[in-house]
């Protein structure tokens, strides 16, 4: 078959897999905490269409164009709006690909391999970015579970997908961003994703605390754990299997690195999961319980996937082993933070464990697999030779966090503000006052809400 055919197919089906972890991060919510179905469905279909949408009107391009302002920012006008709109010449749309996956394009940057170069359609590229824009966002909602109005995640739709996630994306994803042509990787979103979803998670509590403060609480509500073990096994279940496109399909092609990136992938969620119940039992010389062992499988997820495609097997494990201790020392630092609460662990988990698989890049990288995902310039970790030029990867690694977390709760904070000004506030005094979920439509299939 041709390989082009194949690669195509391949992205395809991991963006498919990548969509279902945004209803997965849903379904997280209802098995951890008791969540109301019919909130956790709305947030996820507002989220993935909003994505669908916006993405398509201007957020790709401005993600994934060939970038303007010195790597600020994609050319708006490159293809936008709606994917050259009803034009039969655009890009990569019926015919050629689009610009950024054809090999050695213009800024030198090498996708795929030799014998599988990537060729990726518009459409295929499209689906797979917007799909991990959607559960970037799903990843920031955990903090709005109970709390928010739906129409302020709603609204909050707007500036995130037309600018928060865009410009972390536009400037390590893209090839021509400026920090990509630093030489600043992230394989798979340990900081686009993870990082970047713990900064704007962030600029959302501070605003719900504000609110919380304003009314004269001393402390932020905490939410509690009501853990619903199917609900929890059914989501854990879907976003390990949703990762198997987060990651493997990051590699844009079906060759030999993607399976690498499997064992990676799968190795470190295991072993993060024994990590973490052997730690905790140290702990408490107790059952860890079923929460506990949920978040080991997902922090071992979270911390290999900005280096999921540099690093061998035996890396992988070794990472999973040190999840767990980090899990717990972080999760004891953010527990004692009583003006938020952040009952699905975004800060610990997602914020933590992401920017240190960010770090740990200068580490344990290896050329011979970093080449095989396309990445030939990235040098090999400390642990394997690297050197000063790993030492220098690193420190690009920590410049690239300590501007984007910044910047993304910069704006994400000026944009919830804006938004708790246009509707008197963003939080809901009683959290099922919602006057948008006060009432299920007649007719709708399964449990009915009475009015609030």
């Amino acid at each position: 078959m041709d390989p082009i055919l194949i690669n195509n197919l391949w992205v395809i089906v991991c963006a498919l897999l990548v969509f279902t972890m945004t209803i997965a991060v849903g379904f997280l919510e209802v098995g951890e905490l008791g969540e109301d179905r019919w909130r956790s469905l709305m947030k996820t279909c507002i989220m993935t269409c909003a994505a669908l949408a916006l993405m398509a009107v201007w957020g790709f391009d401005l993600a994934f164009a060939p970038t303007i302002g010195n790597g600020i920012i994609g050319n708006p006008s490159y293809i936008a709006p709606f994917l050259g709109g009803s034009s039969t010449a655009a890009p990569g749309v019926i015919s050629g690909t689009w610009w950024s996956t054809v090999p050695y394009n213009s800024f030198g940057y090498w996708m795929g391999s030799a014998n599988a170069p990537l060729a990726l359609t518009t459409g295929t590229y499209f689906l797979f970015e917007t799909a991990f824009a959607a559960v970037t966002f799903a990843l920031v909602g955990v903090v709005m579970v109970k709390k928010v109005k739906i129409m302020a995640v709603t609204l909050f739709t707007i500036p995130y997908f037309l600018l928060i996630w865009v410009l972390p994306a536009a400037w390590i994803w893209n090839p021509s961003g400026w920090m990509a042509r630093m030489g600043i990787v992230d394989f798979a979103g340990g900081l686009v994703v993870h990082g970047a979803a713990g900064a704007a998670g962030l600029a959302v509590l501070v605003q719900i605390w504000r609110e919380e403060k304003a009314r004269g609480l001393k402390e932020s509500v905490q939410i509690p754990t009501k853990v619903d073990s199917t609900w929890l096994t059914l989501s854990v279940l879907l976003l390990w299997m949703g990762w198997f496109g987060f990651n493997p399909g990051s590699v844009l092609a079906f060759n030999s690195e993607a399976t690498v990136v499997v064992l990676t992938t799968f190795i470190a969620a295991g072993v993060s999961f024994l990590s973490l119940m052997v730690c905790r039992y140290v702990q408490t010389k107790r059952d860890p319980g079923y929460l506990y062992s949920a978040n080991g499988v997902l922090m071992g997820l979270i911390v290999i996937t900005p280096l999921a495609g540099f690093v061998s097997p035996l890396s992988a494990a070794i990472l999973g082993v040190l999840c767990g201790p980090i899990f717990l020392i972080s999760e004891h630092f953010f527990a004692k933070m009583k003006w938020f609460t952040d009952p699905i662990g975004l800060l610990p988990g997602h914020t933590v464990g992401g920017v240190f698989g960010l770090l740990m890049i200068g580490v344990f990288a290896q050329a011979g697999f970093a080449a095989g995902a396309g990445y030939t310039s990235l040098p090999n970790g400390l642990l394997f030779g690297g050197g000063w030029t790993a030492v220098h990867q690193i420190g690009l690694e920590c410049f690239a966090a300590a501007v984007v977390i910044p910047v993304v709760f910069a704006i994400s904070f000026v944009s919830i503000w804006i938004i708790a000004k246009i509707l008197g506030g963003i939080t809901l005094e009683h959290w099922q006052d919602d006057p948008v979920l006060a009432r299920v439509p007649s007719g709708a299939v399964g449990e009915v809400r009475p009015a609030a």
